[in-house]
């Protein structure tokens, strides 16, 4: 019960224990003699600079954060099968309506990639210059105005999976 007591509290026990550390040590320095010419002067570094060392021992153990990371691993059974997708097929109508070039599908499915101007022109073998100019087209013949926006319209068309 004791040991259960002392282990919960043991925060402020430390705290407790260390301030008595801290006016002994103070007695100490008076009883001695120490601080009898500068008196006032290095009685007042003393106490500033325990206190500061003090306060910053004690922020330190009071804001670190408390995080305990659980993982929970349980087997998951399916009850029933999931249907599978059908394959994709490309709705070439959308595709000849809108105007895209195959160059343009390319580098819009590079885009749904999540890929980089960079890395389309890399992959593609192209300048950096040509991938923004496809993309600039794509857009306009899509008639949206991010790379997100592109993917989102062109998954709706069918002309991307």
């Amino acid at each position: 019960m004791l040991l259960k007591s002392i282990s919960r509290h043991k925060q402020t026990i430390l705290y407790g224990l260390s301030m008595a550390a801290l006016l002994v040590l103070l007695r100490w320095l008076q009883l001695r003699l120490i601080i009898l010419e500068h008196a006032f002067e290095l009685y007042a570094a003393a106490i500033a600079i325990i206190f500061t060392a003090l306060g910053i021992w004690l922020a330190l153990r009071l804001t670190k954060p408390k995080v305990r990371t659980v993982i929970v691993e349980k087997p998951v059974y399916l009850e029933k099968e999931i249907p599978a997708t059908p394959p994709f097929q490309l709705n070439e109508k959308a595709l000849n309506q809108s105007g895209i070039s195959k160059r343009e599908l390319e580098v819009l499915q590079l885009i749904a990639e999540g890929c980089s101007n960079q890395e389309i022109a890399d992959r593609l073998f192209v300048s950096l210059n040509t991938v923004k100019t496809h993309s600039s087209n794509l857009f306009v013949k899509l008639d949206v105005k991010r790379r997100i926006q592109a993917i989102e319209k062109a998954k709706q068309l069918n002309i991307i999976q």
